[in-house]
């Protein structure tokens, strides 16, 4: 079995095409979805068996492709014709580039377009650093597409409404054309197969066999990218793609060497489900031999293997063959399993950043114990899931690539598990500080029968600089306050700096206790620690105190035709633009770097889904804090709030 993943933007035909493939001969496609973003379907063509996996577009199920990817022998972009469409599949191309996969284009809906083909594979080319070779021309009848003619066999064929492509004559006005683009092929081949270079050298005519034989080497070796032309909705130009995938697709033995070099990998586990009565299915792929129910895998036996269709048994598997491991939850997805053990996915398998932040919480207190374990079980099958505990409310926060992935997963939540959840903004991690020293005085007393509190403490409050944190340090001389009242006084110190005036933890303040008092009798721990604490919450008001906002170094990773759109986007987000540079191994994409207040993170988001069409990515580190009027601060803490 041969294994391909079918990616592409939104709307460019992935599923049409996929059903079109699996249509082709006669006979029933097996389907299964997994995790909501991914579907795989197994199918025959040529009495070969055959599983595509398709990954729905857009960016918030990107994080499905890196898995998939890392468990097929090739891959099929499927892409819209139309030349300014061509940005939305820079994301996939440079994933497929990291991956190292011999990679297809193919330009869907072709029979809607009236654009040049030429210009389309341009505007591809600018996100892809192998070459694009077109592998077919169209053929033109009244500015519409009719058909193609392949130039390594030089035949025409004739789109058929819903039936395979019917062989025609050569278009006496395409012999010119056609010959033009099939010297470009066979110069482009040539590069990498020497006797094919000899051949054109010598102007000798070469065999068809031989351009499709160095044709597959050059593409098991990734080195150019091929296109072929159709219209999925038609089965136009489908035969054609097969084929050539059919022919030129290397078998499960370079995926493996892709992967790794230890002899002791067996399998790969690819992308899971959640189904009832039973429970966590993974998809695994074999990779090498011995791989079968019972037998040991990943440290544990596996309950069985079924077909797609999670009901038929499967025994054992060869090498290529795909299944679903059920009753075995200790095999977790996106992993490489030798008997014993198993090893992580190459790093350009795994997701990129989680941009997407919210705070969850159940509706219901009783479903608190139940969030917690189906949250960790939706995070073990969706690879781009993340949870984090907010700092400042012990809450739940959720990491989503978008706010689409971020609904699908309320949804399966009460779905699947029953609990319904409530979602909020994560609350902003503002601070205070203050501006100047201050020395204060405070005496603690209260007398209630027997014996009293009594603490009397001198403290003096300055501000430190920036990322200083809180510290203390005593003076007392002579014994004014005794030595073991003395971590009573700090800890009442530290107590207060909690929260400030504002309602925000105090940073970068330092606390010395100067003099103070105490009581023979009345005098204790308890007292020392309220009078410390008393102290430093007097001091904090008369010492100028001042809201700090946290300020994010954002780098924003965006196709460098947006890069521009960027400049505005940030400044209106009141952030510091620090530059940008093209990125050194992604062609066509630049890296912008950025500082911006953590409380826009969201609506950076949102920016970015709008001035790169989804495209851009960006990961957020935490850089420094900086002062925010007060006026300023009610104002963002008062949109940030949760509506009533």
């Amino acid at each position: 079995m041969r294994l391909v993943t079918v990616l592409g933007p939104p709307h460019s035909g992935k599923s049409t095409l996929v059903a079109a493939m699996a249509q082709l001969e006669a006979g029933q496609p097996v389907s299964i979805g997994l995790a909501d973003a991914a579907t795989v379907t197994q199918f025959t063509y040529l009495g070969e068996d055959w599983a595509a996996i398709e990954v729905a577009g857009g960016p918030d199920n990107l994080a499905h492709a890196g898995p998939a990817l890392a468990t097929s022998d090739a891959v099929v972009v499927c892409v819209p014709p139309e030349t300014e469409a061509a940005v939305l599949s820079a994301p996939y191309l440079r994933l497929v580039e990291e991956a190292g996969l011999p990679c297809f284009l193919f330009i869907n809906k072709i029979d809607a377009t009236t654009e040049r083909v030429r210009a389309t594979v341009a505007g591809l080319q600018a996100y892809c650093r192998h070459s694009i070779i077109l592998r077919q021309v169209p053929i033109r009848q009244g500015g519409q597409i009719t058909g193609a003619v392949d130039l390594i066999s030089e035949r025409a064929w004739e789109y058929r409404e819903g039936k395979h492509s019917a062989l025609v004559e050569l278009p006496a006005e395409m012999a010119e054309r056609e010959r033009e683009a099939r010297t470009e092929l066979l110069e482009s081949l040539s590069d990498y197969d020497d006797h094919l270079l000899e051949e054109l050298v010598e102007d000798h005519k070469p065999m068809t066999e031989e351009v499709y034989e160095v044709a597959s080497k050059v593409l098991a070796h990734s080195d150019l990218v091929p296109a072929f032309l159709g219209a999925a909705s038609h089965m136009n130009g489908v035969t054609r793609l097969m084929k050539s995938l059919r022919h030129e697709v290397p078998g499960v033995d370079v995926a493996r060497a892709r992967l790794t070099t230890d002899p002791a990998v067996s399998a790969i586990g690819s992308l899971a489900e959640m189904r009832k009565h039973l429970g966590k299915v993974v998809l695994v792929r074999v990779l090498g031999p011995g791989v079968a129910a019972g037998v040991p895998l990943a440290g544990g036996g596996v309950g069985s293997f079924t077909g797609l269709d999670a009901r038929t048994a499967v025994q054992s598997l060869a090498p290529g063959q795909i299944a679903l491991a059920v009753k075995s939850d200790h095999l977790h997805p996106r992993r490489l399993y030798t008997a014993t053990g198993e090893a992580p996915l190459p790093d350009w398998a795994r997701p990129r950043e989680a941009m997407f932040r919210e705070l969850i919480a159940p509706k219901h207190e009783r479903d608190d114990a139940r969030l917690s374990s189906a949250l960790s079980r939706l995070a073990e099958i969706d690879p781009g899931l993340q949870i984090e505990q907010d700092a400042q409310t012990g809450r739940v926060i959720l990491l989503a690539q978008g706010p689409l992935h971020a609904r699908r997963i309320a949804e399966r939540l009460e779905a699947d598990f029953g609990v319904e959840i409530e979602q909020s903004p994560v609350p902003p991690a503002f601070r205070e500080t203050i501006s100047k020293p201050v020395e204060h005085h405070h005496r603690h007393r209260k007398q209630s029968g027997g014996a009293g509190q009594f603490a009397d403490v001198l403290i003096q409050i300055r501000p430190t600089q920036r990322g200083a944190g809180l510290t203390f340090s005593e003076e007392v001389k002579g014994g004014a306050v005794p030595r073991n009242y003395i971590p009573a006084v700090e800890a009442g110190a530290m107590e207060a700096l909690r929260e400030g005036p504002n309602g925000f933890p105090v940073v970068d303040v330092h606390v010395t206790l100067r003099d103070g008092k105490s009581h023979s009798v009345d005098s204790s721990d308890f007292a020392f620690r309220t009078a410390g604490k008393a102290a430093v919450r007097e001091a904090m008001l008369e010492a100028g105190p001042l809201a700090l906002q946290p300020i994010a170094r954002v780098e924003i990773h965006v196709p460098s035709d947006f890069t521009g759109a960027l400049v505005p986007a940030v400044n209106g987000l009141k952030g510091q633009i620090l530059g940008f540079d093209a990125h050194p191994e992604a062609k066509g994409w630049d890296v912008f770097q950025a500082l911006l207040p953590a409380t826009t993170q969201d609506d950076l988001y949102r920016a970015l889904a709008s001035v790169t069409r989804g495209t851009a990515w960006f990961a957020t580190a935490f850089d420094h804090y900086q002062e925010i009027g007060l006026a300023e601060l009610k104002r963002t803490t008062e949109a940030l709030a949760p509506a009533v």
